[in-house]
C-alpha cells in the first residue's frame, strides 16, 4: 500500500485539475452559449462525462492519503479511518457488487486482448464516411461536407471498408453495412478490437471512467488527451468539413490522403500501448485488492 502525505497528493490533485479545467470551462462555456464542437464536446456526450466528477481526483486503488480527509468525507468507495489530525482516506473495493466485478473481468480481458494484437492499418478511415453515404444521416448537421453527396456514395463503393470496431460498425448507414469485409457485434468485442483503431484507442478513455475511483486520474487525463488528438484525426478524416475551426481535411478517399491517414493510425497504436498499458496495470492493482 503507497501512502502519500497531504502535500503530495494536493500537488497530485492540483496537476490533475490543470490538466482537464481548460476542458471543463470550454465544455462549459459552449453549452452556455448553445453551441456545438465535434471535437471535445463528442467525448463529453459519447462518453457521458459530467464536468464536475471529471475534476474529481482520485489515488486509485492501493494508496492512503493522509491529513485533512474533510473532501473524501461520505464520498462513495471511499473509506476513512483514524482521528484528526491523524486521518487516512484510501479508495475501497468492500461494497463493490457482483455485477461491477463481471464489468471489470469483462474491461480486463478486453484490455489484454488489445494490448496484445498487432495493429490494423487498413481500414482508411471509412467509418464516418460509411455512416454518412447512401441511405445514412448527417450525424453533424452542422457542419459542411467537403464533397457531394454522389461523390461519397462513390468513395465508399470504392474503397474496402475494414470497420472492426462495433460501436462504429453500428451507426453505419444500412446499406454501408453490407460494403464492410467484417461484422463486429458485442458479442465479438473481445475477438475484434485491436490497437490500430482509432475507436478502440478512444475508448481507453471510456473504460477508464467507467472503473473510477479505483484507477488513478492521472491515468484519464492521459486517456481524455489522447481521445482528444484521435478525435480531431477521426474528424478531419471524416467526409465533414473542418477547416472553418482550423483542422485541415486528411483526403483518405486519395491515395496520398490513405498513406497519411495510415501514419497517425500507426503514430495512436504507439501512443496508445503505454496509456492502456497503465490502465491494465490499474485493474489487475483492483483484482488483487479484491482477492486480498
Amino acid at each position: 500500500m503507497l501512502h502519500l502525505e497531504e502535500n503530495t497528493w494536493r500537488d497530485r490533485k492540483a496537476a490533475f485539475i490543470s490538466r482537464m479545467q481548460g476542458y471543463v470551462d470550454a465544455r462549459k462555456h459552449r453549452r452556455a452559449r448553445s453551441e456545438k464542437e465535434p471535437v471535445s464536446d463528442f467525448l463529453f456526450e459519447y462518453y457521458g462525462i459530467r464536468p464536475a466528477s471529471l475534476l474529481k481526483w482520485t489515488p486509485g486503488t492501493g494508496v492512503t492519503l493522509s491529513g485533512d480527509m474533510t473532501e473524501f468525507a461520505g464520498r462513495q468507495h471511499f473509506e476513512l479511518f483514524g482521528t484528526p489530525p491523524k486521518s487516512f482516506a484510501r479508495v475501497s473495493t468492500n461494497d463493490l457488487s457482483e455485477s461491477r466485478w463481471r464489468a471489470v473481468d469483462w474491461i480486463r480481458v478486453l484490455l489484454e486482448n488489445v494490448q496484445k494484437r498487432p495493429p490494423f492499418l487498413g481500414c482508411s478511415g471509412m467509418h464516418e464516411w460509411a455512416m454518412v453515404a447512401m441511405d445514412g444521416e448527417l450525424r453533424h448537421r452542422q457542419l459542411p461536407l467537403r464533397l457531394g453527396k454522389e461523390a461519397i456514395d462513390e468513395v465508399v463503393r470504392s474503397t474496402p471498408i475494414w470497420c472492426t470496431h462495433f460501436d462504429a460498425f453500428r451507426f453505419f448507414a444500412p446499406s454501408s453495412r453490407e460494403l464492410n469485409r467484417v461484422r463486429p457485434t458485442h458479442d465479438r468485442i473481445h475477438n475484434l478490437e485491436q490497437p490500430g483503431c482509432l475507436h478502440a484507442n478512444m475508448d481507453i478513455l471510456r473504460w477508464a471512467l467507467k472503473l473510477q475511483p479505483f484507477v488513478a486520474s492521472e491515468i484519464v487525463a492521459d486517456a481524455f488527451d489522447l481521445a482528444v488528438d484521435i478525435r480531431e484525426v477521426d474528424m478531419r478524416a471524416s467526409p465533414y468539413d473542418m477547416s472553418a475551426v482550423g483542422l485541415p481535411p486528411i483526403a483518405v478517399e486519395t491515395a496520398a490522403g490513405r498513406l497519411e491517414y495510415r501514419a497517425l493510425q500507426k503514430s495512436f497504436f504507439l501512443r496508445s500501448q503505454p496509456v492502456r498499458r497503465q490502465l491494465l496495470q490499474a485493474v489487475e492493482s483492483l483484482q488483487e485488492a479484491r482477492a486480498a
